[in-house]
């Protein structure tokens, strides 16, 4: 465990970074999508929309989720690190597992609008913003608090 301490330590800090910048985008993409709501479909507002959508979801929001993922991982598998019996582990991991499905989701209504096919008003896409903080207020007490 003495030689893996400089590195968990490494690693802990590239994931608290990745998860930061994924959690960016899992903030700011569906408020962008309640602006793309408000523009007419084919103005240059709405294209620029659509570059802005392409561009934080591919470029920022899928390899900070991935690195998420990845260093996350590495952390799991130190020993010593996680008591696997425990309940907030399990708890922890749905809700992070719910955030990657709702980044599925805002990859699915960027499609959408991309497309111009958007089938949801901007009342939809403030309530699903609402979505990613609560899962991240799950996974922060679960990892910090470890109540159970």
């Amino acid at each position: 465990m003495a030689v893996l301490w400089p590195w968990m330590l490494w690693i802990k800090a590239f994931h608290i970074m990745s998860m930061v910048a994924w959690m960016a985008g899992l903030f700011y993409l569906p408020r962008l999508f309640v602006y793309h709501c408000q523009v007419a479909v084919g103005s240059a507002e709405s294209e620029r929309f659509k570059v802005m959508e392409y561009k934080l979801l591919r470029m920022i929001m899928l390899p900070a989720m991935c690195s998420t993922f990845l260093f996350g991982g590495l952390l799991a598998i130190m020993p010593g690190l996680i008591d696997w019996h425990a309940g907030w582990w399990l708890t922890k991991l749905a809700a992070v597992f719910g955030l990657a499905g709702f980044h599925g989701a805002c990859a699915s209504w960027r499609r959408a609008f991309a497309e111009d096919r958007n089938i949801h008003n901007e009342r939809f896409y403030r309530m699903a913003n609402e979505v990613p903080t609560v899962l991240m207020m799950i996974v922060v007490i679960m990892i910090v608090v470890r109540p159970f």
